[in-house]
């Protein structure tokens, strides 16, 4: 069954929010619990996932082709979708200093934690309230505002889209490697290790 655009961005943002929540019960966890190795390990695969898919290949879809043709066709969005893009263009940054804030943990021992543990929180709870932003104008607006012509041409662009996370659909090789090693080493019940 083909899925249409809006559908698909739902899908995504579940996949997402499922991977931001395990990222805070495994950092609630901590590195004590499985040991140190396992732990980071964890931590890297899931920021690397994030800024990999959602960063590169989500937001500029998004970006590109939902907000313009829904800002077109519902103006009264306009604002919700100007401060999704300041979001978008920040994100791969806030993920680049998460991975750092992340390897001074790692690398330089507990004094660096506290950062890391509060930047964390905030990002989940700032990445969190943006999808449920998009979810609250964006999509409705599209579903009520957006032609037969743009939807078809969404439909499109989505449909090319592989949610590494997704159950539905193709999957790329790549990224089945990066959840599988995610899933093998996360204790439960992020994971089965």
């Amino acid at each position: 069954m083909k899925r249409d655009a809006l559908s698909t961005i739902r899908d995504e943002h579940a996949s997402l929010s499922a991977m931001l929540r395990s990222m805070l019960v495994m950092i609630e966890r901590g590195p004590e619990t499985d040991g140190p190795e396992r732990f980071f390990d964890v931590l890297r695969a899931m920021l690397f996932y994030i800024g990999e898919f959602p960063e590169r290949l989500h937001h500029p879809k998004e970006s590109d082709l939902l907000f313009p043709r829904v800002a077109r066709a519902a103006p009264q969005t306009m604002e919700a979708i100007q401060r999704l893009e300041r979001d978008h263009l920040g994100g791969e940054n806030r993920v680049r200093e998460l991975m750092h804030l992340l390897l001074a943990w790692e690398y330089l021992g507990e004094p660096r934690r506290r950062d890391f543990v509060n930047e964390a929180k905030d990002y989940v709870n700032f990445y969190l309230g943006h999808m449920k932003l998009e979810e609250q104008v964006v999509l409705p607006a599209a579903e009520q505002c957006l032609g037969e012509a743009d939807r078809r041409a969404l439909d499109a662009a989505f449909a090319q889209h592989v949610d590494p996370l997704s159950p539905e659909g193709s999957r790329d090789p790549a990224f089945d490697r990066l959840f599988t090693r995610i899933v093998r080493l996360a204790p439960s019940p992020v994971g089965v290790g």
